[in-house]
């Protein structure tokens, strides 16, 4: 089945912005190009998407997919895990249709994001391409108790490390320092040592597979990327030294700007809790200022939004591309974060991320021009159509 889209203002995940046509051919991308679809292209069908824009499905590389994004979400690691696969399923397809069509997982529970993969697989559901890292690992008492697997020492992180991998993880999640949602720690303070997370880098890398960290405070990052982990997560309290050490290493960054900015903005009169909200204001403006330092500096930059924390919901994950402008990026290097700059990161460039001949044909059609405004992305009545593998998951209609 070959299907042919032309007239579109195409930005192609690449740098690129032109008028042009795309072509598909079952789940690839036969052709793309600027100008008319070339003379004597047969069709099975044949779209025009004048007016409109076309671009690659956006990645998001940090989601929650088990958790609404309630007040309190500790509630949610409290409900039968049938409960919480049904809550998945449903923010999977909400996720489609805000435009993105791959995710990262960055922590589940009881096995719900496996179990929700295989329904998708199996076409019970409708949801982006999901890399998985199952149950992030913490320490005893640390931040993701509730949910995470606690586990201390080298030998027992990379015990706890096997066992996700054994469950099918894409990625392993190592908790660096304190979070702002959990209760008794602090931001700033580190948490498992870099011979722990080394540890857990070890076997994932082995498998072939990457590994994360959440990591707020300078010294939790340091330790981090010293441990070789290929993303820190959030970084809000990042240092000179830290970001000279990401440059260095190719350490990404993966910022959630709108996770903690949500915090700040619903706070304790929305049914935050004020040890949550008190860590959320004390971060977020060395937050921005860190970011802006890291991005002159030149970390890479891969889009992630934490959806699942209180207030950040799935299927507003393109709110993070505002953040990121207003942060310091062009429009077009907001979009390429969240195309081929996270397919990078998640090791899948070759595939995903662009609009590329041969590349899987996950696109998105939009309604107005990103470049020009980049909120048109996060206004969920602007996505029109959503493709993942050529395959039509989501049709508003134009």
């Amino acid at each position: 089945m070959i299907n042919a889209y032309h007239n579109a203002h195409i930005i192609d995940g690449t740098g690129q912005s032109f008028t042009g046509y795309l072509v598909v051919q079952d789940s690839r991308i036969l052709d793309v190009g600027p100008g008319k679809l070339p003379e004597g292209m047969k069709a099975d069908s044949v779209r025009d998407l004048s007016g409109l824009a076309l671009l690659p499905g956006m990645i998001d590389c940090h989601v929650h997919l088990y958790s609404d994004g309630d007040a309190n979400p500790a509630a949610t690691r409290q409900e039968p895990a049938p409960l919480s696969a049904l809550r998945a399923a449903r923010n999977a397809m909400r996720t489609v249709q805000g435009g993105i069509t791959t995710v990262r997982d960055c922590g589940s529970r009881d096995g719900v994001d496996f179990a929700l993969r295989r329904a998708a697989q199996e076409k019970l559901c409708v949801a982006p391409r999901m890399l998985l890292c199952g149950c992030m690992i913490c320490m005893t008492g640390g931040h993701g108790v509730g949910s995470g697997i606690e586990a201390d020492g080298p030998e027992g992180v990379r015990k706890a490390a096997r066992q996700m991998l054994k469950q099918g993880a894409d990625h392993i999640k190592l908790v660096a320092s304190g979070g702002i949602l959990s209760q008794g720690t602090e931001i700033g303070a580190a948490q498992f040592t870099v011979e722990e997370m080394r540890a857990g880098v070890e076997e994932a890398h082995r498998a072939g597979k990457t590994a994360c960290a959440h990591a707020h405070g300078a010294t939790a990052i340091k330790n981090a990327i010293q441990a070789g982990v290929d993303s820190i997560e959030h970084g809000y309290l990042i240092d000179d030294e830290g970001i000279d050490m990401m440059v260095d290493r190719g350490t990404y960054l993966v910022a959630t700007s709108i996770a903690v900015r949500n915090v700040v903005k619903h706070g304790v009169d929305a049914g935050i809790p004020e040890h949550s909200v008190r860590k959320a204001s004390s971060a977020i403006d060395q937050h921005i200022q860190g970011f802006g330092k890291a991005l002159a500096a030149g970390v890479k930059m891969a889009m992630g939004t934490d959806s699942g924390v209180p207030f950040t919901r799935h299927g507003r994950n393109l709110e993070e591309l505002a953040c990121l402008v207003e942060m310091g990026m062009s429009p077009m290097q907001a979009i390429m974060t969240a195309t081929l700059h996270s397919a990078g990161l998640l090791q899948r460039e070759n595939e995903i991320g662009s609009l590329e001949k041969g590349k899987l044909a996950d696109f998105i059609v939009v309604r107005g021009d990103p470049l020009k405004d980049i909120s048109v992305l996060s206004q969920q009545e602007n996505i029109r159509s959503v493709f993942i593998g050529g395959e039509s998951v989501y049709e508003q209609g134009v």
